[in-house]
């Protein structure tokens, strides 16, 4: 005789569970690649593994602050367009500038009390013009006390408009 096995709700339910929770435990825990987690040998499968031994921070050194020089060498080019320099008004422009930016650099130095150091800037901006009156023509020295009243981005954007305007006509 022939026996039938009848299902129940029950343990249809059970080989369910039991199919379901063993691929839960593999993925949780995974068996089957030499330890726990992944990894291998000697690290137990734990994750990563930490020293005891706390890690030293690097601490992040300020970047130093440029020089003259680097500051009038990075304002130049814009200057130059703006201003549409030929290349003896750009050497002068450039070196009046590194000179006086330097000046003012070793005047924040000394950290004055504030009436000094506005004193002392106006002095440097004083002699600083003057020595641009000497060695730039005119309209050109003009056009750089308006560029710096302006800056230099309004002042290339001015000129873009002028072209244009004098291109349509």
């Amino acid at each position: 005789m022939k026996k039938k096995i009848k299902f129940s709700g029950v343990k249809f339910f059970m080989l369910l569970i039991i199919l379901l929770g063993s691929s839960e435990i593999y993925a949780q825990y995974g068996y089957g690649n030499s330890g726990y987690g992944y990894g291998g040998r000697g690290n137990y499968g734990y994750g990563r593994q930490r020293s005891a031994i706390p890690q030293a921070q690097e601490t992040q050194k300020e970047p130093e602050p440029k020089t003259a020089e680097q500051l009038v060498d990075g304002e130049m080019p814009g200057i130059t367009e703006a201003l549409g320099l030929n290349d003896f008004e750009q050497a002068v422009l450039s070196s009046v500038l590194k000179k006086y930016v330097q000046e003012r650099i070793e005047a924040r130095i000394l950290k004055l009390p504030p009436e000094k150091m506005r004193e002392v800037y106006e002095n440097i901006t004083k002699r600083q013009d003057e020595e641009l009156k000497a060695g730039l023509p005119l309209e050109k020295y003009e056009a750089f006390v308006a560029l710096q009243q302006d800056g230099v981005a309004k002042t290339i954007k001015k000129k873009k408009k002028e072209k244009r305007k004098k291109s349509k006509n």
